[in-house]
């Protein structure tokens, strides 16, 4: 409900500001001015359609009404950095988790798209290059050849697993100091990490 009330306020003003009664808005936006009504006291909220007509009216994006619903949560955003340290257990915890997260707050939780798209890139391209390292791994076990030609003599299969826990404490360190800046409302930094969702 408070969600409603912001957003009404916000589209209320707006209207003010473009200088707009309610039934004007109503006809540009070509919404029933009952609608109208209804959204500025709180009572619904717009979406799909509605919403795309009212921004249109009041000549700002979707998009921009929808921050402004929005509510400040940095105690939620650094939950969802934490919950990909379930990479420690089974490395796909670290993406499915917080994707489900991701998920079910993105359009709900200020900077938590944002933040869950940066956290969802890094961890699938540190799985991929986990992955690889294994692959490279098994590949070397069932073809009988030696190791250190796979890794250019950098000391065979220690090279290997000094390379998984090297990525392993990478992704621990991204996590934690993402967290934290989560916490205090600064935008994520997770380098490297291939763009998958933009």
């Amino acid at each position: 409900m408070m969600k409603n009330i912001e957003l009404a306020k916000k589209i209320k003003e707006l209207r003010s500001r473009k200088g707009l009664s309610q039934d004007e808005l109503a006809t540009t936006s070509q919404l029933n001015l009952r609608t109208i009504q209804r959204i500025e006291s709180g009572e619904t909220e717009p979406r799909g359609d509605t919403l795309k007509r009212l921004a249109a009216a009041l000549q700002v994006l979707p998009d921009d009404l929808i921050d402004w619903a929005e509510e400040e949560d940095p105690t939620m955003l650094m939950f969802l950095n934490i919950s990909a340290l379930s990479f420690i257990f089974f490395p796909l915890l670290g993406v499915i988790i917080p994707l489900v997260l991701w998920m079910s707050k993105k359009d709900k939780v200020k900077n938590f798209n944002a933040t869950g798209k940066k956290l969802l890139n890094f961890q699938i391209s540190w799985c991929i290059a986990l992955f690889s390292i294994y692959v490279l791994f098994f590949i070397a076990i069932i073809s009988h050849l030696k190791i250190r030609s796979f890794v250019s003599g950098l000391g065979g299969s220690e090279s290997l697993i000094l390379l998984i826990l090297v990525l392993y404490t990478l992704n621990l360190i991204m996590v934690i100091f993402n967290a934290v800046r989560s916490y205090k409302n600064k935008p994520v930094i997770y380098q490297p990490a291939i763009p998958f969702l933009k």
